[in-house]
């Protein structure tokens, strides 16, 4: 297993906010999901998850919900699916967030957050349109925070956890290994996209979005 635990923050001049209050809502929705008797979560996460037949048709399958169902491409950025899914994605976006968001600033690192995400979710629902299984977490829209790190710091020193080893490598290496794990698990199980196991397309779309919006939308 490989895990990064922090980075080379010496470059970032800005306070990561934004980036902590995204995880802070991360948090609090995931709590409010514990607070749900088992039924409840359940209509809960089919209403809010990313359904690819309602966004791909423009409908809404039951349990209905009181705004347009492309809205859920956004609220699911914000739910989970268990607690080891929810510690990984906040691990990631806290080791990497803050060098975006010091790049970026703070208005256009939450539009780039956000749009990122999206751009993950309509990759996964493009390749999947007729799937009623839903699609949920915060990993398509920091797969974009990836991209743009290892573009716009492409020699960023890593720590990462290999088993119990801790050891530094660059972001070529961590990144760039990362969306290679992602191609391979597609070429090895194109079907598995979503359900039980990983949206990898909502994976790629996010980290090939955030590659080019990165850059485009670096503060001078």
């Amino acid at each position: 297993m490989i895990f990064p635990i922090g980075d080379d923050d010496s470059q970032v001049d800005l306070a990561p906010v934004v980036t902590v209050a995204i995880v802070a809502l991360n948090v609090l929705v995931f709590l409010y999901q514990m607070t749900l008797p088992a039924a409840s979560l359940q209509q809960f996460m089919l209403a809010y998850s990313t359904i690819p037949r309602e966004i791909s048709t423009g409908r809404d399958l039951p349990p209905t919900i009181p705004v347009p169902v492309y809205v859920t491409l956004l609220t699911a950025m914000f739910m989970h699916g268990g607690l080891m899914h929810i510690l990984g994605n906040m691990v990631y976006l806290w080791v990497f967030g803050n060098n975006i968001e010091g790049a970026l600033g703070h208005v256009r690192y939450l539009s780039f957050y956000l749009a990122c995400g999206v751009l993950a979710g309509l990759t996964h629902v493009t390749l999947n349109p007729s799937s009623t299984i839903p699609s949920l977490g915060a990993s398509g829209a920091i797969s974009g925070v990836l991209g743009a790190y290892l573009v716009m710091f492409p020699k960023g020193r890593v720590k990462i956890l290999v088993g119990r080893m801790i050891t530094e490598t660059s972001a070529w290496v961590a990144l760039g290994g990362w969306i290679a794990l992602q191609l391979l698990s597609v070429a090895l199980s194109p079907r598995n996209q979503g359900g039980g196991g990983v949206a990898f397309w909502a994976h790629i779309g996010g980290f090939f979005a955030g590659m080019i919006l990165g850059p485009v939308m670096r503060r001078r």
